[in-house]
């Protein structure tokens, strides 16, 4: 049986700050103590970085070099879209048609990268292009804008992938790439093949949405996940499995039924938490689930969906967990 390949978003084992305590709540480890770190969690095979934070033009040749010297793979690059002044008003959305091929550039930057170093996917996390208020926002020419710049890129790199990471709020109060359905809609509407969408759990929960039928929507356009936690009222960013323990088992369980065959990765933001810690602990237990999802147990989760019978689904996954 194929084994789930982990990764974690470099950033997640940095010092995490936050806009009331911007200078962060640790020390900031340097880019190799991070990498070592990142290598030596049990299960973690990859690495997902940042544009312009973790690598760049110049750099990249020594960032490659480093991942391969302890084992680990480039899985994604994620371009800076977000962090910069320039971006406030958006990126391929923004009104301002310079800040539009800004972006474009930008998102080019990475690309090369990517080719460079053979990471096969840039993951776009669009989170300024989108509005806060009425009557601010021409949702017909900035939606086009986005997908044409989106298209546009994935045009010109058409071996590599492109994840729409979508989610409702934050920072802007709407997102135009704010849930799975909308968000397959605009990776159809570029009508490039190598277009699909990044499931972050917190973002799917945040919206409202049942995880694994947002994952079965997607199907074979569904190209990277990111795992996290969260009460679903806000973007908390902690450890896999706090919250949610049953809604992530029925989600490996239907990622295994649609063939999902990307990286599982780890996006959290550890405030107060030793990161490589609680990194190590939501890979452990997606590990755990991953055991307990044996071709008998995932059959016996087919009969149940044939039927429907909430008690017996309850007791099913009871009986799994509690064994006495």
């Amino acid at each position: 049986m194929k084994k789930n390949r982990y990764s974690v978003i470099l950033g997640n084992l940095g010092n995490t700050c936050d806009r009331f305590l911007p200078s962060g709540y640790k020390e900031q480890p340097t880019k190799p103590e991070m990498i070592r770190q990142s290598s030596e969690i049990p299960g973690i095979e990859g690495i997902e970085l940042i544009g312009s934070w973790d690598i760049t033009e110049k750099n990249a040749k020594e960032i490659d070099q480093s991942l391969k010297a302890v084992g680990l793979d480039c899985v994604s690059i994620i371009p800076d879209l977000f962090s910069q002044k320039r971006w406030g008003n958006g990126s391929f959305s923004a009104k301002d048609p310079a800040i539009r091929k800004q972006a474009l550039e930008e998102t080019r930057s990475v690309s090369r990268i990517a080719l460079e170093i053979g990471c096969p996917l840039i993951n776009l996390w669009l989170g300024q292009d989108g509005y806060d208020y009425p009557l601010t926002a021409h949702y017909a020419d900035q939606r086009r804008w986005l997908t044409e710049g989106i298209a546009q890129v994935a045009a010109e790199f058409p071996t590599l992938k492109f994840a729409l990471e979508y989610k409702m709020k934050e920072p802007r109060t709407h997102s135009f790439q704010a849930r799975a359905a909308d968000t397959l809609l605009m990776a159809i509407q570029t009508e490039c093949p190598n277009v699909g969408v990044c499931i972050d759990v917190g973002h799917s929960l945040m919206a409202s949405e049942n995880v694994a039928e947002a994952a079965v929507i997607l199907g074979k356009r569904l190209f990277h996940m990111h795992y996290n936690d969260n009460y679903r009222t806000w973007d908390d960013d902690m450890i896999v499995g706090s919250i949610h323990m049953v809604e992530y088992f029925e989600l490996l369980f239907w990622l295994k039924e649609i063939g999902y065959e990307g990286w599982h990765s780890m996006d959290q933001y550890p405030y107060r938490e030793n990161g490589a810690a609680a990194i190590h602990e939501s890979i452990a237990f997606l590990r755990s689930v991953e055991k307990r999802l044996t071709q008998e147990n995932c059959q016996q989760i087919r009969e149940l969906l044939k039927t429907g019978d909430a008690t017996k689904s309850t007791r099913w996954m009871r009986e799994l967990l509690f064994k006495d």
